[in-house]
């Protein structure tokens, strides 16, 4: 029975949810495929491109708070459904657009649409499902639904050979109202715990915790997120100098790649909570990883370009990381507010990133339609430097730690400190000398 239970939640519960971060996540990336249709077809520049796609972003980091309060207050059948209706009218604007704003206003349309696809699915998990699976659950959530990358790549490619562009969003149009209804009318309801708004949102965004690991995810995810969902391409084109077809080959490699990691740092964070290690040790070790690829993209290793560029992709699903840090942070009833919050960094990094990333490229000529490698070296230069400080801010409180614990030791004390002292005591990361000689003064 139990089984039976937990198959009956999964095709009622999860897999729903599952496919309207799989439309979300095609949303996010399909630009990168079509940027030259859209080029030659509207006319606009390359800063347009990419303001064009990262508007996407900028709702949908400027709607997470919102969403975070409908999610807890209404739950996510209600919430997820009606924005995807939202998101399906965006996709047929986009569909039928000619010039720049209507294709910036659809694309923002879209991004609003599913602003809700990952937080609701994160939120039904909770409501659904034991919490010691939440993080297996999340894993397997991003997992499939980074399946709209893999389809973003050759799935799609394969289609553009005999229908455009406006036809396939015409397509996603409909897949993603059918969507909307299905979550309707499939997922069951389920109470949720209200709360008051403004006392959740202060503790949330009060916690000091938040604000020492929400810098270093939001400047590696929306990076991550920036690079696949764009400027992927034109790298790989202007300064690898695949043709097409080897183009399409790599974003899909990636595309599959990052599904992968979802699955892998689900199971990661799953085990080792288990044995009690804390989900921060993977993220920052996420970091550090992400910047080397980068460096090495950079500094031009001798390396298969695919190396460094599945790393990215993998960092795109270390969400799956920072969510489980956040579970731990906040209680259930906060989850909406505490994920929205964190998406809100996570999406507004993606599109100062992609937005800015243009802006710079667009500062160099090009040499028979090619941008300088110079050009990808500062654009991509910046982010790096801003992902270390990220890292390095993470990373004091524990530097603190290691140097109040090395302090504590009567080998690195002064003498006469040293002498002084008879016993060492830790009470909340703060280091407590016990002196010997009940007189003394400190």
């Amino acid at each position: 029975m139990q089984v039976s239970g937990a198959w009956r939640l999964s095709v009622r519960v999860f897999l729903p949810f599952a496919a309207g971060y799989y439309l979300s996540y095609l949303f996010r990336t399909i630009n990168a495929l079509i940027s030259n249709r859209l080029i030659s077809d509207t006319g606009v520049g390359t800063a347009d491109l990419g303001l064009i796609t990262s508007v996407y972003f900028l709702v949908f980091a400027a709607a997470q708070i919102p969403v975070g309060i409908l999610l807890d207050r209404f739950g996510p059948r209600r919430v997820q459904s009606v924005l995807l209706l939202l998101a399906a009218v965006g996709a047929g604007l986009f569909a039928v657009s000619t010039d720049f704003l209507s294709l910036l206003i659809a694309r923002a349309m879209i991004g609003l649409g599913v602003a809700a696809a990952l937080t609701a699915g994160l939120k039904s998990i909770i409501l659904w499902f034991p919490r010691e699976r939440a993080a297996l659950l999340n894993g397997y959530m991003i997992m499939l639904g980074s399946l709209g990358a893999v389809t973003a790549t050759a799935p799609v490619e394969h289609l553009l050979a005999w229908m455009g562009w406006r036809q396939l969003f015409e397509i996603l149009a409909g897949a993603t109202g059918a969507t909307a209804i299905l979550i309707y009318l499939v997922v069951p309801e389920r109470g949720v715990v209200p709360s008051t708004a403004s006392t959740t949102l202060a503790s949330v965004f009060s916690d000091r915790r938040f604000w020492r690991m929400a810098p270093l995810s939001a400047t590696c995810v929306g990076s991550a997120w920036s690079l696949q969902g764009l400027w992927a391409s034109p790298w790989l084109t202007d300064v690898e100098g695949l043709d097409r077809a080897s183009l399409v080959n790599q974003l899909f490699i990636m595309s599959i790649v990052l599904s992968c990691g979802a699955w892998l740092f689900g199971m990661t964070v799953h085990h080792i909570k288990r044995r009690g290690i804390g989900a921060e040790t993977i993220l920052a070790a996420v970091a550090v990883l992400f910047i080397a690829a980068e460096l090495a993209l950079i500094l031009r290793a001798p390396l298969p370009s695919i190396l460094p560029w599945s790393v990215v992709a993998i960092v795109g699903t270390a969400t799956v990381v920072s969510f489980a840090v956040i579970a731990d942070y906040f209680p259930p009833e906060l989850a909406g507010r505490a994920n929205g919050a964190l998406n809100v960094l996570h999406f507004g990094w993606a599109f100062l990133a992609q937005y800015a990333t243009g802006l710079i490229l667009e500062q160099w000529s090009t040499n028979d339609g090619h941008r300088s490698v110079e050009a990808y070296l500062v654009a991509f230069g910046l982010n790096v430097a801003l992902q270390i400080a990220a890292l390095v801010w993470f990373a004091l409180p524990w530097q603190r730690s290691v140097t109040s614990w090395m302090s504590s030791i009567p080998f690195f004390m002064p003498a006469d400190v040293s002498d002084a002292v008879a016993s060492v005591g830790l009470y909340e990361n703060s280091v407590i000398l016990i002196p010997a000689d009940d007189d003394a003064e400190w």
